[in-house]
């Protein structure tokens, strides 16, 4: 699938990376970023997880193809055989994957019992093999992505203890989601909101590893709450509100790198991304695998819900087209800037 050139960005590698679009199961998948990539041209933007089980014996075209526009873009992958997240990533770069990151903070049953996920926590020795395995197997930027413990573990015990293991077996970055998880008892939506945040431990593991590229997620919502972490850390992995409330994009590029969005606004980002969505359209799937990822783009304007609404119920019938998608924003006032993007 092709992209418009209006998107294209030159890759970058770690250390470095300022903010980042989080792995999200069922949104962050190739639509999702290339209209994330209309609206922020150096935002890191990543896949959703993909197991190795999944890569190594399922359909790889649809799991890791994506729009050369996308860069830079990671792909993370769940699994704890280091052999097979050898072979996966060797797979995945080969697809042209500027980052591997290794999924050590998912909670949930089905990642439990593949014994991979947050579960690794408690294993960090495994998790040094498996980052020695990737290092072996592919020359991008090999990261970590964990928690700051589980269950009752002692997050300055066990934090250390993996960001130890894996700098030791060569780590590129560690991306820290700055809350426990609970294996038992907590839902994976609880273990997004429940377990409180605590950013100090995070800036902790900076001051006392310095040379560690890190990234801090967790509960961030607006580019000043970023600006926060970013005085302690080296990086902000941003999650829901980037997919929520997309507008907030806009203001990476201008805020955080200094130079502009690739879009004026939101109006002027979407009919930049008319051409992507017409080869979507082209391909066979339906405008609502692109414009499920766009409803929360105009939130905070007169007409927004109009926009949802229209998108939600028009945009999923087959004979929806561009015209489906220029009627919604038709629907939205032009009249008031989004607050929303300065936020």
């Amino acid at each position: 699938m092709t992209s418009p050139a209006d998107f294209t960005t030159e890759p970058v590698t770690l250390p470095g990376w300022r903010f980042s679009v989080a792995p999200m199961m069922d949104w962050t998948d190739r639509h999702c970023r290339a209209f994330h990539r209309a609206l922020s041209g150096r935002a890191r933007l990543y896949t959703e997880m993909v197991t190795t089980g999944a890569v190594l014996h399922g359909p790889r075209e649809r799991l890791l193809a994506f729009s050369a526009g996308e860069h830079p873009v990671a792909v993370q992958l769940g699994g704890s055989d280091p052999a097979d997240l050898a072979e996966a990533a060797r797979i995945a770069v080969d697809f042209g994957y500027d980052e591997v990151n290794l999924n050590v903070g998912c909670p949930s049953d089905r990642v439990q019992e593949g014994r991979f996920g947050a579960c690794l926590m408690r294993e960090p020795a495994l998790v040094g093999e498996c980052v020695a395995a990737l290092k072996a197997a592919v020359r991008v930027p090999v990261t970590v992505k964990c928690r700051i413990g589980v269950d009752d573990q002692d997050p300055e015990v066990a934090l250390d203890a993996l960001a130890d293991t894996v700098v030791a077996a060569g780590v590129d970055g560690l991306v820290v989601h700055a809350r426990k998880a609970w294996l038992k008892g907590l839902s994976p939506k609880e273990n997004r909101d429940v377990p409180p945040l605590d950013y100090g431990r995070a800036a902790r593991l900076k001051q006392a590893r310095p040379g560690l590229p890190l990234a801090v997620n967790g509960g961030l919502r607006t580019l000043a709450e970023v600006q926060a972490r970013l005085a302690e850390v080296d990086g902000a992995m941003v999650g829901r509100a980037a997919y929520m409330e997309p507008s907030l994009l806009l203001a990476v590029d201008p805020v955080l790198y200094g130079v502009p969005a690739p879009a004026a606004d939101p109006f002027a980002a979407v009919a930049a991304f008319e051409p992507y969505v017409a080869g979507v359209l082209q391909s066979g799937e339906r405008l609502h695998a692109v414009t499920r990822h766009m409803l929360g783009l105009f939130n905070g304007r007169p007409g927004s819900r109009a926009f949802r609404r229209h998108l939600s119920t028009h945009g999923m019938r087959p004979e929806a087209d561009l015209d489906t998608l220029r009627t919604a924003v038709g629907l939205v006032s032009r009249d008031r800037p989004d607050a929303r993007v300065a936020a």
